[in-house]
């Protein structure tokens, strides 16, 4: 049997698939970023957390002319080693995930304010 396939008004109704999400510019360079670098989202979570600006990350690749580079991905978990002393983050969550899960949040924040200023 296959999928069922949305049309005309049912298609607007159906929820968006996560690589469709409209992302905040901040998050769309990392999701940039991923794919330029060839990069997995653990190793994106990483270079985030430990700090490294995602427009800077093509200068760290390693290309065939400097063989004194280490790989980008290696050299992402170097530094996480070096500052957090562990291999990888214990749970990795995509961009697309993250961005999902702080919808909610960011909804209930504005009712919250909108709900104080009519007070």
């Amino acid at each position: 049997m296959c999928a069922k396939q949305f049309t005309g008004a049912d298609a607007k109704k159906a929820a968006p698939h996560i690589s469709q999400l409209k992302l905040p510019p901040k998050y769309q360079e990392w999701v940039d970023a991923r794919n330029r670098n060839y990069l997995s989202h653990a190793h994106i979570q990483m270079a985030r957390e430990t700090g490294l600006n995602p427009k800077k990350l093509g200068k760290l690749v390693n290309h065939k002319q400097e063989p004194w580079k280490v790989p980008l991905p290696e050299y992402i978990e170097e530094l996480y080693f070096k500052h957090y002393k562990k291999r990888s983050p214990e749970n990795v969550i995509s961009i697309e995930q993250l961005v999902k899960l702080k919808a909610p949040k960011k909804n209930r924040e504005k009712e919250n304010q909108e709900a104080r200023k009519s007070q």
